[in-house]
């Protein structure tokens, strides 16, 4: 029987509420079971669903009495999840959550934005020179060579006529890119 549970113990900062529970239990230390495979007596096991027992704080008016309450796996981590918030705006869990994701991390690299930035963007506290909505001049001859590039990507695969401008020079001609 030992094979089939966990036992560990879940931490709340604060009082919690879990779904289906009309009481809402102190903050402290509570120990959990949890069956890790279905019951051997169970009848069909792709439809059991893992589920926790945790062993409750005695009341006050009842002080000898032992109590459970037996809840999903969903609403554990959802009570736990409310409880790792407390005190952080939902932002903040959102930032750091999107800081951990490499891709996110992988897109700030190309864009040029910094950690710092996006973290003082969250806050509310920008400051100007973190202020990436106005794009840096870029030098005349950075201009000039996008500029051309662009119109060489335009006209690729068009057909050229001798004794006509090249179709770069057609394009700045019409004042077009």
């Amino acid at each position: 029987m030992d094979d089939m549970t966990s036992k560990t113990i879940a931490v709340f900062s604060r009082p919690f509420t879990v779904s289906g529970f009309a009481e809402t239990l102190p903050a402290g230390e509570y120990e959990l079971e949890t069956e890790l495979v279905s019951p051997p007596d169970q009848h069909d096991p792709a439809a059991w669903k893992a589920s926790v027992l945790v062993k409750l704080h005695p009341r006050a008016s009842h002080p000898g009495l032992a109590r459970t309450l037996t809840v999903s796996l969903a609403d554990l981590d959802h009570a736990r999840a409310r409880d790792k918030l407390t005190g952080r705006a939902l932002s903040d869990f959102f930032l750091e959550e999107m800081l951990a994701d490499p891709m996110i991390r992988l897109v700030m690299k190309a864009d040029g934005v910094s950690e710092a930035h996006l973290r003082n963007l969250y806050s509310g506290q920008e400051t100007a020179d973190l202020d990436l909505a106005t794009p840096k001049p870029k030098p005349a001859t950075q201009k000039r060579q996008d500029e051309e590039s662009i119109r060489r990507a335009e006209n690729e695969g068009m057909p050229f006529r001798p004794g006509s401008p090249s179709p770069s020079r057609a394009h700045s001609a019409t004042g077009k890119l």
